[in-house]
């Protein structure tokens, strides 16, 4: 699959932290070269902007808009449960505004949007004022930012600017194409993981109107569990490749019952403050976490298992390390370290 077909097909990948599609994409995808997914953020083909869980995610220029205007109720959502109770009274229609035109004459950053907007609004908080723009405007972070071995500032201008507006009259989103991609991806799913997916509420009217071509199955719970008539259901006994997972990735926060892809009792070795840790499947199943420690010329990855590895995985584990490796840090020399389990 060409890359950015892997990204529209993904419905985007989570991209909070820069180099995480990167790594998504080489877990799925054979041969991915970086630089590939690089040019296409560059030449404005794939763009980094909130949407699904208001939270930063990678999506195509064709998705951006569409995308941006299903999941506008999530952020703004996001926004009035913390700094839009601190912009009471404030004309936030004012505040976009002259947000939407500070950031068509230059990419901002939101501490240098919140600056100039709190120049009009000295009374406000400059960071509320930027959160605000945040949830009225589809903001969209412009390279170097997101480019692979490169970085930059987090600074915004609008998709209409980046871009260019939708050719037209632009279509309302069509919530229930977008969740049919979304089973094309990550299903058989629940309404509750499809609404955990997105950060949207009462999804069963949309499901219910597709429900007519979809499969149903139950879970070991009970759970309904919705697909397309298409969609693969390989063997139980099939074995799933080694995979080295970005900290953030959508196979792991796109259901509502993680238990399906980690054992709730390791969770607390996966999450951090406001950060996960990169993660390793194992049979499909997360039972590691990872990291790359950088030396003198030597990049080692280090595994840290949940549990003992299986003398039939470790040499799989090893070989995926290295392919990682390869991509992470072409110039180096590599090394492989697997701890124990539970240090």
């Amino acid at each position: 699959m060409p890359v950015l077909g892997a990204v529209e097909h993904l419905v985007g990948l989570q991209a909070q932290s820069p180099g995480d599609p990167y790594y998504g994409l080489a877990a799925r995808l054979d041969g991915f070269d970086p630089e590939e997914l690089s040019t296409l953020i560059a030449s404005r083909a794939a763009v980094r902007i909130p949407v699904m869980r208001s939270t930063i995610h990678l999506v195509s220029a064709r998705d951006c808009h569409g995308l941006r205007a299903l999941c506008r109720p999530v952020l703004e959502q996001s926004f009035r449960g913390n700094h839009g109770k601190r912009l009471a009274g404030a004309d936030l229609a004012r505040v976009a505004g002259l947000a939407s035109r500070l950031v068509a004459e230059r990419p901002y950053t939101f501490h240098h949007l919140g600056q100039a907007l709190a120049e009009e609004w000295p009374e406000y908080a400059p960071q509320d004022l930027a959160m605000a723009a945040r949830a009225l405007l589809p903001l969209v972070q412009v390279p170097p930012r997101g480019l692979w071995g490169r970085s930059g500032p987090a600074a915004h201008t609008t998709a209409d600017h980046w871009l260019g507006g939708p050719p037209g009259p632009a279509p309302g989103p069509d919530p229930g194409a977008v969740l049919l991609r979304y089973l094309a991806a990550f299903g058989p799913a629940s309404v509750k993981d499809m609404q955990k997916w997105c950060g949207l509420t009462g999804l069963r009217t949309v499901v219910d109107g597709l429900r007519p071509g979809l499969r149903t199955f139950r879970d070991e719970h009970g759970t309904e569990l919705l697909d397309l008539p298409d969609g693969p259901l390989p063997d139980p006994g099939t074995d799933a490749p080694v995979r080295f997972l970005p900290e953030f990735d959508n196979i792991s926060l796109s259901h509502a019952d993680r238990a399906r892809i980690v054992d709730p009792g390791h969770l607390r070795r996966v999450r951090r403050v406001n950060r996960a840790a990169p993660t390793v499947l194992l049979d499909g199943f997360i039972r590691a976490v990872w990291r790359l420690d950088k030396g003198p010329g030597t990049t080692t990855l280090v595994v840290e298992p949940f549990e003992k590895i299986r003398r039939s995985d470790r040499a799989p584990l090893e070989e995926e390390a290295l392919r990682v490796l390869a991509m992470a840090a072409p110039g180096d020399g590599h090394d492989v370290l697997v701890r124990p389990a539970g240090d």
